[in-house]
């Protein structure tokens, strides 16, 4: 990694971090956040020197930053050579009518083998990257001819094993090139390892060859160069301005920061194409909840209830007192006659009482649902009353 030598861009690059001035109720494409001023995800227009590295980040982050590496966005993904899952399943296959896909591994080599029916050639090609830690599935990617290929099969932790990558086509391909994988457009092949890694998209030029594996502190904070000079230069100040601090946004703005990469409301209902995956798009089935529609509140925010600094909470029951914030309780027996602590929502508890419980409220009200499509199984983020 690279570090700045001296503060004479500080100037410009505070300008670059402010935050965002959308209008507060409205969610935007990610296309036009990028486009506008200041640091966004997946932005991609910072020099490549600008980035320093998450070991200049843990000197004075040692905490976060070690419990981020334990995330699963950490690894969101890897170079194919350490993917565990391909070294746990060093032969895995799939056979869709007359076409056999195999991925092999053998010495820190992965390769994807299709045949057909019949004298023709068999098409190899190594794999370069896996896409996804494995707790739901994992795609590999490879480079052909100067693009890059989604491959045809991910591995999906339901199963074990190979099925059809989400998105493309279940149907029988049309020769062994299909039957391998999918090229990949430039502007997604860019969206993708921009998602999925650190500073693999900058200058706005795509070099995956020099990508950082997952998404570390700057994939998010935005590149840090500017602000460490700053530091250690005693400048605090100023320094606090020159890195990205998205616990500063207003509700909807830090949603759609997450849906940047997970997709933002207006990123899904402008794309046709996403209707069917829809389930996986956390900010987008946030937004829309009730919860989320009477009014944005920062207690409904991704980071209300996930800490990107920590490994994803499993348990339920976790989540009950961000709830409990909004949504007050069963009316007490020493209710006063002005409803303090009753089950009348007020300005500060604007939800209603559960009547049934005030435990693992997610279990009813943000109910798993499995996606036969993506063969896993997603929690639903979209807010709402149990069916009766």
């Amino acid at each position: 990694m690279h570090r700045a030598s001296a503060l004479a861009i500080c100037a410009l690059t505070a300008a670059s971090f402010a935050q965002s001035s959308a209008p507060e109720s409205m969610s935007m494409l990610t296309a036009s956040r990028v486009q506008s001023p200041g640091w966004w995800p997946t932005k991609g227009d910072a020099a490549r020197g600008s980035y320093v590295g998450t070991a200049a980040c843990a000197k004075c982050h040692a905490s976060k930053v070690a419990s981020q590496q334990k995330h699963a966005m950490a690894r969101a993904a890897v170079p194919a050579a350490d993917a565990e899952i391909l070294r746990q399943h060093d032969h895995l296959s799939f056979r869709i009518g007359s076409y056999r896909e195999e991925i092999v591994t053998k010495a820190a080599k992965s390769v994807l083998t299709v045949t057909a029916g019949g004298n023709a050639a068999p098409l190899s090609t190594e794999l370069q990257w896996a896409f996804g830690v494995g707790h739901l599935g994992q795609t590999y990617v490879y480079e052909k001819n100067g693009s890059y290929y989604e491959s045809h099969l991910t591995f999906f932790s339901s199963s074990q094993d190979l099925n059809i990558t989400p998105g493309q086509s279940p149907g029988m391909p049309r020769n062994l090139e299909e039957a391998a994988g999918r090229r990949m457009p430039p502007a997604e092949t860019r969206a993708c390892f921009a998602c999925h890694t650190t500073a693999s998209v900058t200058n706005n030029q795509l070099d995956a060859k020099d990508a950082v594996p997952g998404v570390t502190c700057e994939a998010c904070h935005g590149p840090g160069s500017s602000h460490v000079a700053a530091m250690n230069l005693g400048q605090h100040e100023e320094g606090a301005q020159l890195i990205m601090n998205p616990s500063r946004l207003n509700p909807v703005d830090s949603v759609d920061f997450c849906g940047a990469c997970h997709r933002t409301w207006e990123d899904v209902v402008t794309n046709i194409g996403l209707s069917s995956l829809n389930l996986r798009f956390a900010p987008y089935r946030l937004e829309n909840s009730k919860c989320w529609s009477s009014k944005p509140d920062a207690r409904l925010t991704c980071i209300a209830c996930h800490d990107p600094h920590q490994p994803l909470e499993h348990d339920a029951a976790a989540y009950d007192s961000r709830c409990l914030q909004c949504h007050i309780t069963q009316a007490s027996a020493k209710a006063t006659a002005d409803h303090r602590d009753s089950d009348h929502p007020n300005s500060d508890h604007p939800g209603a009482a559960c009547p049934v419980s005030t435990k693992n409220c997610t279990t009813c009200h943000m109910p798993k649902v499995e996606s036969s499509i993506q063969h896993s199984t997603f929690t639903d983020h979209w807010i709402s009353k149990p069916m009766k």
